[in-house]
């Protein structure tokens, strides 16, 4: 009898499922950060095209800079900058984001690419853009250094597991945890923001759980990454129970 009920180790019933080997889901919720990689992606081809094809200005007889020769490269820099502050600040969702963000591209190809960008800029005297292939370098190193800094190290230090019948918040400094019991969980995914999801977080999404019982919760879960198929992971998870779960593990 007493076998039955006790493992080899003693106190915990041999029938119960071992945490360790239920399948699990990890969720991260990422800072605003993570929309801005187009910033440092445009500052390294802005680098390179000014190497290749930029003027040579010497400063002095043991130094020289490469610097593009009109402002056809530095205002597509700076439109692709204020875009993404613009977009990551101002939640535009649906088809209002697509449509403002699909006319702010066409225009600024559009101009660059006839060349009305320096007859734009004569109407305004004494004002030029022009950067060296030193700043497009240093800006967008350190912004990438920051970038993945955030990804990959600030943004997992508090995170969501979701296990059959079960969703964790754990906190990687502190080793904190707090559990939730996902029967009658509520799991959606909010409206997408086109140009902040689709265009900047190739396919990101912000995520939204709402307990039941007599403490009711509402979770906000910002800027996961792939949101639509974390969200049916979630849902798979959480429809199986513990044991089923392990007997199609083992399995």
């Amino acid at each position: 009898m007493n076998d039955q009920i006790q493992d080899a180790e003693g106190g915990v019933p041999s029938h119960y499922p071992d945490p360790a080997k239920l399948p699990e889901l990890h969720i991260y919720s990422h800072s605003g950060l993570v929309y801005w990689w187009p910033v440092w992606a445009t500052g390294f081809i802005a680098a390179l095209v000014t190497y290749m094809r930029g003027g040579v200005v010497r400063l002095d007889e043991a130094h020289q800079q490469y610097i593009a020769t009109d402002s056809a490269l530095g205002l597509p820099f700076i439109a692709v900058l204020l875009a993404v502050i613009v977009f990551t600040n101002f939640r535009l969702r649906g088809l209002i984001s697509l449509a403002v963000g699909l006319a702010l591209a066409f225009l600024t190809v559009l101009f660059a690419w006839l060349g009305w960008w320096d007859d734009i800029l004569e109407f305004l005297p004494h004002l030029s853009v022009h950067m060296n292939m030193g700043f497009y370098l240093v800006f967008s190193t350190a912004l990438l250094i920051i970038w993945l800094l955030a990804f990959f190290v600030f943004d997992r230090l508090v995170y969501w597991r979701v296990r059959p019948g079960q969703l964790t918040e754990l906190h990687v400094i502190g080793g904190g945890e707090l559990a939730y019991d996902t029967r009658g969980m509520l799991f959606e995914q909010h409206g997408d923001d086109f140009f902040r999801h689709v265009v900047l977080g190739l396919g990101a999404g912000d995520l939204r759980l709402v307990t039941t019982g007599a403490k009711a919760e509402t979770i906000d879960i910002p800027n996961v990454m792939f949101a639509n198929a974390k969200v049916r992971q979630i849902q798979r998870l959480v429809a199986v129970k513990p044991d089923e779960a392990l007997a199609e593990t083992a399995a």
